[in-house]
């Protein structure tokens, strides 16, 4: 299939419409299968999909390690192809558990030293801290990371779950190509002041989490348990009555899915994809594919046209602000800078 590109904003590169989120093929959603993680990054680079989206905390290295090693055995055309998107800044210890993040000028081209060996690139293409550091201003995170670009090991600088104030802040420092953020149709903060802020400098979207960890999807159900080593399993949206009543959202959903003969999945990222026109700057959606058979139906939302009357229907059927429960658990809520 042919995929179209979008711009990763004025100062970014272009970049399929569609990247692949690799965090799940190491951990935070349960065990996952090895071989076929490198099989479907294998299909995804295969597909036209350009963008691969990690975090050097995400299994500790060991996600990198395993993009390295999809790359390696992939046909040279398509790892030529590849762009890296890497988060940096968390500090995680043995037993998995968060223990804050470093964003000072010295721990970022740290960061980026460890992450080059484990990708086994002399560049990485987007750079961003996973979140702000309270103790570093951002314009010193942000200062580092173009001093990587002037040096060729880095070509462009992102920014994760910041707010207006810090976006402008980066942008007066250093070219942004991109925010990003969690944004789906039950995750519609941005829209208030951070898209307009974007839209203002030319910075564009990677939205993440389009299908709020698969409970926008026909892959969660009433009463479903989580391993206590899955997100799920501690994130709000997932408990109790709040489960029972987000899952009557993807209800209402399902019925103009089936009425356009997709899947729930499907409209949901259609939607992401039509939102940058509408808020007037790019956003390209990352789907956590795990395996080959979520790519492709992942893949299938191209295919999918949301004419004014469809998306009229589909605010209807989920206005912004009608998911409850946060996204994330109180403390890690308390991290984002996007949330204040």
């Amino acid at each position: 299939m042919t995929i179209q590109t979008r711009s990763l904003g004025s100062a970014g590169p272009q970049v399929s419409v569609l990247g692949l989120g690799c965090m799940g093929m190491s951990g935070i959603y349960g065990e996952a299968d090895r071989a076929e993680s490198v099989a479907t990054i294998h299909a995804a680079l295969e597909a036209g999909v350009t963008l691969l989206d990690t975090g050097d905390f995400y299994g500790m290295g060991h996600n990198e390690l395993l993009i390295c090693e999809a790359l390696r055995t992939a046909p040279a055309a398509l790892r030529e192809n590849a762009l890296l998107s890497v988060k940096f800044g968390a500090h995680r210890a043995p037993d998995g558990s968060w223990l804050g993040y470093d964003a000072r000028p010295a721990a970022v081209k740290t960061w980026a030293a460890y992450s080059l060996q484990r990708l086994g690139v002399d560049h990485i293409d987007v750079y961003r801290p996973a979140r702000l550091d309270p103790d570093v201003p951002i314009e010193e995170t942000v200062g580092a990371i173009a001093e990587l670009v002037e040096q060729g090991y880095v070509r462009h600088i992102g920014l994760s779950e910041v707010g207006a104030q810090t976006i402008r802040r980066a942008a007066a420092t250093a070219p942004i190509a991109d925010l990003q953020i969690e944004y789906a149709l039950i995750s519609r903060g941005p829209e208030r002041e951070i898209l307009p802020t974007l839209r203002e400098l030319g910075i564009g979207v990677t939205a993440y989490g389009v299908l709020s960890r698969g409970l926008i999807s026909d892959h969660v159900q009433a009463g479903q348990g989580f391993a206590a080593d899955d997100f799920r399993a501690h994130s709000p949206r997932f408990q109790g009555e709040n489960l029972q009543h987000n899952l009557t959202l993807v209800e209402s959903l399902r019925k103009i899915a089936e009425q356009k003969g997709v899947s729930v999945a499907q409209i949901a990222i259609a939607w992401v994809l039509a939102q940058g026109p509408r808020h007037g700057t790019d956003i390209v959606p990352l789907v956590g594919a795990r395996t080959r058979e979520r790519l492709g139906e992942a893949l299938g939302a191209l295919d999918v046209t949301l004419d004014p009357a469809d998306l009229a229907a589909i605010e209807a059927a989920v206005p912004a602000d009608a998911a409850a429960g946060e996204r994330y658990a109180p403390a890690q809520m308390a991290m984002l800078d996007s949330e204040r």
